[in-house]
């Protein structure tokens, strides 16, 4: 930046998404003494981006954008760019016209939780991984407060996940308490609960469950200072420049406070394993009706859960999107698709969906 005579009216900027590892030299003043953070657009910034995009997009009058900025939350710009392009490309192969609220919805789910891929499971895998995915759903359901709603419940694989359990806040969530983050620690643990529960064992299937359930509960311990041990920052993350991401934790705590941070991890993890495992139990009922319903349907969605617990039984319609039939051998019979109108299919993040 030498050279610049500061009468010249010359303005530099620059931009990072990684000012921590910034040399100070460059934010010395003079240099790029000013800092602007940009932040991830808000409800309304959403919406209004999302008006920007869709005026090269034909949409169906039943299309609001509103409620899709609302079910977008942690999207970036070009994030909502590509999902109505994803729903655009969605309607097309469904030789549509207008983009419907429907293919914007299938597109969100893409673009959030990865695209479906159908994989062949016997009926055993089948209904370990329903059972699994009714375990989350039952626990979030019940614990959830109107914030974080269930979403989607299914056993087609999406991503890398046999199944999931996804759920979109009501609206942008900025403060994570401690009963929230306890929370989601408890919904982690009912898929492997659900497995125990129903075949007396339990499987591989709740690897991503556990390991972001304990990354939840030592940032509690450790960041948060959410545990006996007190308001204390216990290790900072250190970061390897030329990697770009978390390596280690620091090393200037002792041995005790080691074991005792481990402790209370512990605590965290076992306290609330106990408690999903009493709200799985209480709603043995409720669980075998919502893996009965993702056997037959293999979607539903939140509200149908919730109609499970409530009443015993699946009142909304269901839209159930079956793969193409196969023709029969020797036959030049070209596929048709099993639909059902009666039936509907149809996973934010925190995000995070569990993974089954």
């Amino acid at each position: 930046m030498d050279g610049f005579d500061t009468q010249e009216g010359v303005i530099i900027i620059a931009a990072t998404n990684r000012p921590d590892v910034l040399d100070s030299a460059l934010l010395r003043p003079g240099r790029f003494d000013r800092q602007v953070y940009i932040d991830l657009p808000d409800i309304i910034g959403r919406e209004q981006i999302l008006r920007v995009h869709a005026r090269k997009i034909s949409l169906s009058d039943n299309v609001d954008l509103a409620l899709i900025a609302r079910g977008t939350p942690g999207l970036s710009g070009a994030e909502l760019a590509n999902l109505l392009n994803e729903s655009a490309l969605l309607a097309a192969r469904r030789n549509k016209k207008k983009v419907d609220m429907i293919d914007i919805d299938d597109a969100r789910d893409k673009v959030l939780w990865g695209r479906e891929r159908r994989r062949v499971m016997d009926d055993a895998e089948k209904r370990l991984v329903a059972w699994h995915e009714a375990g989350h759903a039952i626990v979030q359901a019940v614990l959830d407060d109107g914030t974080v709603p269930v979403h989607k419940v299914t056993i087609i694989p999406r991503g890398q996940s046999l199944g999931s359990t996804t759920y979109l806040p009501t609206k942008d969530i900025l403060t994570r308490p401690k009963k929230k983050l306890l929370n989601e620690v408890a919904m982690a643990m009912g898929g492997r609960i659900a497995e125990e529960l129903v075949t007396g064992d339990f499987s591989n299937g709740a690897y991503g469950d556990i390991k972001q359930a304990t990354r939840i509960a030592r940032a509690m311990v450790c960041d948060y200072g959410m545990s006996d041990l007190g308001p204390v920052a216990l290790g900072e993350n250190q970061d390897a420049v030329f990697l770009g991401r978390d390596i280690t934790r620091s090393q200037h705590i002792s041995e005790d406070t080691a074991r005792r941070i481990d402790g209370a991890v512990s605590e965290i993890l076992n306290s609330q394993y106990k408690r999903a495992q009493q709200i799985v139990g209480e709603h043995r009922s409720a669980l075998d009706k919502i893996a009965q319903a993702l056997l037959e349907y293999e979607t539903i969605e939140g509200r149908h859960v919730l109609e499970i617990l409530q009443h015993g039984e699946i009142r909304s319609p269901i839209v159930n999107a079956k793969p193409p039939k196969l023709p029969d051998a020797g036959t030049s019979a070209k596929p048709t698709t099993a639909s059902n109108s009666d039936t509907a299919a149809g996973a934010s993040p925190n995000a995070a969906p569990s993974p089954a």
